[in-house]
C-alpha cells in the first residue's frame, strides 16, 4: 500500500515537473514581452528621458504624472477615445446580437452569412483604413451613396475633413471591421442554448421577442457580458485608422485617441517619458476593465 502511495506521488511529481517545462517557454516569452515592458515604462515614467539622446536622463519623481494629468492634449485624447468608444461600444453589442439571432434563426445560408460577415476580421487594419479612404473619397461611393439616399446632388459630406463626419467615418469603419467576430462569440453563445428550451416556450405560446427577451438574452449574460468588455478594450485600444485618417489630412484633435496621442509623443516629440505616462494610464484602465469582466463573468453564471 505504501508502495502504491510512493508510485503514485512521484507520478503526479513527474507530471507537474513536464507541465512546469511545457510551460516555461511560455512564461518567458510573456516575462520579456509583456511583463518586462510594463517594468520598463514605470521606471521610464519616473525620468525626463528623450528618446533619441545619449544624455543620461534626470530623475523627475512624480512631475510626468502631474504634467500630463494637467495637459489639456491628454484630456482632449480621453474625451475622443471615450466619444469613439461609447460611439462603436454601443451598435457592436446590440447589432451584433441582433444579427446573431437573425442568422441563428434561419434554416439555410448560415454558413455563408457568417463567413460574409466575419470576412472583413481576417483583414489588416491598415488595410481596411486603405480601402475606406479610398470609399470615403470625396468622389468616393460614399458621397454617391449619400446623394442617393438623401435624394441630393453633388453634395461633399466631408467624411474625412469635418470634425463630426471624422468621428463618425472612424466609428463606421471600426464598426465594420469588428462586426463579424462579435457576431460569431454571439453565434457561439446562442448555439450552447438547449433548443428544448425554446421548444417548450413554443409549446407554451411565447412568440420570437419573448423567447428573445425572457430565454435567449438571461441565458446569454455571460456572453453579453465578455463580449461588451472585449468589445470596450478594443475600441479603447483602437490606432491604425485614426493614424492613417490623420495621415491622409484628416483633423486630428477629433480623433487623436490616447493611443495615437501616445505614438505622437514617443516618436514627433521624443518624449519617451510622457509617452510611457499616458501608456500606464491605459494600461490601469484596460486592467481595471478587465477585472469588471472576471466579476460579472462569476455574477452571471447560468444553468440551463
Amino acid at each position: 500500500m505504501a508502495d502504491e502511495k510512493r508510485n503514485k506521488s512521484s507520478f503526479e511529481a513527474k507530471k507537474a515537473r513536464w507541465g512546469l517545462y511545457f510551460t516555461l517557454p511560455g512564461l518567458l516569452f510573456f516575462a520579456l514581452f509583456s511583463f518586462y515592458p510594463i517594468i520598463n515604462a514605470v521606471i521610464t515614467s519616473l525620468f525626463n528621458k528623450k528618446l533619441l539622446t545619449l544624455r543620461k536622463p534626470d530623475f523627475v519623481g512624480l512631475a510626468n504624472y502631474i504634467r500630463i494629468l494637467s495637459s489639456t492634449d491628454f484630456w482632449n485624447s480621453m474625451q475622443a477615445t471615450a466619444i469613439f468608444t461609447v460611439g462603436c461600444f454601443v451598435p457592436l453589442v446590440v447589432i451584433c446580437l441582433l444579427l446573431a439571432v437573425f442568422i441563428t434563426s434561419r434554416n439555410q445560408g448560415k454558413r455563408t452569412m457568417q463567413m460574409i460577415l466575419y470576412s472583413p476580421a481576417v483583414l489588416s487594419s491598415v488595410v481596411i483604413a486603405l480601402i475606406w479612404m479610398i470609399l470615403l473619397d470625396p468622389r468616393g461611393i460614399a458621397n454617391q451613396f449619400a446623394n442617393t439616399v438623401l435624394h441630393t446632388k453633388g453634395i461633399d459630406y466631408k467624411w474625412l475633413a469635418d470634425s463630426t463626419m471624422v468621428r463618425i467615418s472612424t466609428i463606421l469603419v471600426y464598426f465594420w471591421k469588428y462586426v463579424g467576430y462579435f457576431t460569431i462569440l454571439y453565434i457561439t453563445g446562442i448555439g450552447k442554448i438547449p433548443t428544448s428550451i425554446y421548444e417548450a416556450a413554443t409549446i407554451d405560446g411565447a412568440s420570437k421577442f419573448q423567447q428573445f427577451t425572457m430565454i435567449t438574452v438571461p441565458l446569454l449574460k455571460p456572453t453579453i457580458v465578455m463580449v461588451s468588455i472585449m468589445a470596450m478594450i478594443q475600441c479603447i485600444k483602437t490606432f491604425s485608422t485614426q493614424y492613417m485618417f490623420t495621415q491622409n489630412g484628416a483633423p486630428l484633435a477629433p480623433i487623436n485617441v490616447i493611443t495615437l496621442n501616445i505614438y505622437n509623443t514617443a516618436m514627433r516629440d521624443l518624449a519617451i517619458s510622457r509617452a510611457s505616462v499616458m501608456s500606464i494610464i491605459l494600461f490601469l484602465i484596460m486592467l481595471i476593465l478587465t477585472c469588471v469582466q472576471f466579476k460579472f463573468s462569476k455574477s452571471d453564471d447560468v444553468s440551463y
